[in-house]
């Protein structure tokens, strides 16, 4: 069974930095997409960033874009999301997801993703 468990959500203060972790377990192959997607207080979920793992293609959602970097660690079957120069708006419950069975790896489609993790608290204050 997949199971993805994200780390590194925190509160800091704005301008500040962050990196996520997202630990990978009980892959039999590397998943075709992986990707991580945040969910504000009383908003609907949306992508911030994703990779397609076979050519490192990225996407990024264009409120991040210069501020933001995914990247895949393969030997330890982890993902990373580098924040820096945060914004309150960016707050929110930050998820990690990932896609087995191929299809379209893009920021702005989150149905094909089939595995997703808890989820992990990001709180930035002005």
């Amino acid at each position: 069974q997949v199971m993805l468990a994200e780390s590194g959500g925190d509160s800091v203060q704005a301008g500040g930095s962050l990196r996520l972790t997202c630990a990978a377990s009980g892959y039999t192959y590397d998943p075709y997409c992986v990707g991580w997607f945040r969910q504000a207080p009383g908003k609907p979920r949306g992508g911030v960033a994703t990779l397609f793992t076979y050519d490192s293609k990225t996407t990024y959602a264009d409120s991040v874009k210069g501020r933001f970097t995914i990247s895949k660690d393969n030997t330890e079957n982890t993902l990373y999301l580098q924040m820096n120069s945060l914004k309150p708006e960016d707050t929110g419950m930050y998820y990690c997801a990932a896609d087995i069975h191929g299809g379209y790896c893009h920021v702005t489609y989150d149905k094909g993703m089939d595995s997703w993790g808890k989820g992990t608290l990001v709180t930035i204050s002005s």
